[in-house]
């Protein structure tokens, strides 16, 4: 299993993108939203978390491994949430996430209806269906309207990708983002030394356990 590619960012394509990681050049689907946020990271190296799917009809034996990325380790998450919803399979998510996955949980979460039913391939029985079954399981993506936008592939409000992605694997333990943030700050106030990702979340899982957020 695939969890987690490095590599250069080659090429964007309408739905997917190419990264080069060694010799090999991996082809990715990503959600819709990332793509323009990717356009200005051509060529740059970046950390991708990932899911692999088969597609195809099994009985034909036409079946196809494809693999999914996102830039941040809760986005995966939210995700593999999102397509346990009857009706919903990989595909149609990707397609349907044109806004960061921390809006899209928080209307879930509130059981905005209307506001899903304006997300591409989500009519209104299927927005009903998705708050129906997931609403009170999205608080810990959710994040205020416009508070995931920026320009920045990886990240925001001013956090770096390693801080980010060690947010991210907070939330993914069960923390609210506020409180992965909070730990995220008391982290770097206790150690400032701290760069990379394993050194963040290590130090992040401390501070929790010892209850200091």
């Amino acid at each position: 299993m695939i969890s987690a590619l490095t590599g250069e960012l080659r090429r964007l394509e309408d739905d997917r993108i190419h990264v080069q990681v060694g010799p090999l050049l991996y082809e990715m689907l990503v959600p819709a939203a990332d793509l323009q946020l990717l356009q200005p990271s051509i060529g740059e190296t970046l950390t991708f978390h990932t899911i692999m799917y088969l597609e195809g009809d099994a009985g034909g034996g036409n079946i196809e491994p494809r693999l999914i990325g996102f830039l941040r380790a809760a986005d995966k998450a939210f995700f593999q949430l999102f397509i346990t919803v009857k009706g919903i399979g990989p595909k149609k998510a990707l397609k349907a996430l044109v806004l960061p996955a921390g809006e899209i949980a928080q209307a879930i979460e509130t059981k905005n209806a209307r506001f899903l039913v304006e997300l591409p391939q989500i009519g209104k029985r299927m927005a009903e269906q998705i708050v129906a079954e997931l609403a009170g399981k999205c608080g810990k993506f959710a994040t205020p309207r416009g508070a995931g936008t920026g320009k920045t592939p990886i990240g925001h409000a001013g956090h770096s990708p390693a801080e980010e992605d060690a947010i991210g694997t907070l939330m993914a333990l069960g923390e609210r983002r506020n409180d992965a943030e909070a730990l995220l700050d008391r982290a770097k106030q206790a150690a400032p030394e701290l760069k990379t990702t394993d050194a963040f979340v290590r130090e992040m899982l401390r501070l929790r356990t010892s209850g200091r957020i």
